[in-house]
């Protein structure tokens, strides 16, 4: 259980570096690392894929409180962004989270990969958005908030590989999509942990210390490294070239995308 947890551990910080780094939430990177570490401890295949994301949900909770408020002392959040969208995530998340429990672990990796392939190649695009271009009014929000919070519970992320696409296609400057993003994963991270405990608590075979489909000493390695290791990765965002770490990113991507692709055969 030690070293489960350490390893946890681990997962954590890195993820915490590039939640408040590029906004993202870490759940690009703590999904397919659950997704090793359980198929390591021999948890059943069917299961594995739905209590990486519900325990990645659950992780970002306290990932994107940390993240958010780091962003926030130094004024990089459009608050005003996130009342109007909130509504639409909460709605968009749950009703997610409830598609993505019926659906077979298989369907959810292949759907996982898309989904990073898809990131990644717009992070090396880098497309600049026209001069022109604002956000959209209320129903227009609510409409993206849910789709982002969609998205976002079926690959398990703080909905920031999105979120930050999205308003800076929208003229808000870098540095304060990615601070609004990660305010913005935080009610995407509970009503998506909210979705996959319930779908979760009536499945058989779940590992032992599990809440639905969370599984706590997962959950618990980490918070206490991603919660610490946030601040840094948003002190990196203020000072680092986050273009050029986006690049190399989109690669890792591709890296990890191929490696669950191959998997499955």
């Amino acid at each position: 259980m030690i070293t489960i947890l350490l390893t946890y551990s681990l997962v954590g910080a890195v993820s915490g570096v590039l939640a408040g780094l590029l906004g993202i939430g870490g759940g690009l990177v703590i999904v397919p690392m659950l997704v090793f570490c359980f198929t390591w401890q021999q948890i059943p295949n069917e299961l594995i894929m739905h209590l990486a994301l519900g325990t990645s949900m659950a992780s970002i909770i306290f990932t994107a409180v940390s993240s958010f408020w780091a962003h926030h002392k130094r004024g990089a959040v459009h608050w005003i962004v996130v009342r109007r969208i909130v509504l639409g995530i909460f709605l968009g998340t749950f009703i997610g989270s409830c598609f993505a429990a019926r659906m077979s672990t298989n369907f959810l990796k292949v759907f996982f990969v898309i989904f990073l392939f898809y990131v990644a190649s717009r992070m090396l695009l880098n497309k600049k958005p026209k001069p022109s271009r604002q956000l959209p009014g209320p129903m227009g929000m609510f409409g993206v908030g849910n789709v982002i919070g969609a998205f976002s519970s079926m690959v398990g992320i703080g909905g920031g590989t999105l979120s930050v696409p999205f308003m800076t296609w929208c003229n808000i400057a870098v540095h304060e999509a990615i601070g609004t993003s990660a305010a913005i994963g935080f009610p995407i991270a509970i009503a998506g942990t909210a979705g996959y405990i319930y779908n979760g608590l009536q499945t058989a075979n779940l590992p032992q210390y599990s809440l639905g489909y969370v599984y706590l000493p997962a959950l618990a390695g980490l918070i206490v490294t991603s919660v610490l290791t946030a601040p840094l990765g948003v002190r990196l965002a203020h000072s680092l070239p986050v273009g050029r770490l986006k690049r190399i990113f989109a690669v890792l991507l591709y890296i990890v995308g191929t490696r669950m692709l191959v998997s499955l055969f």
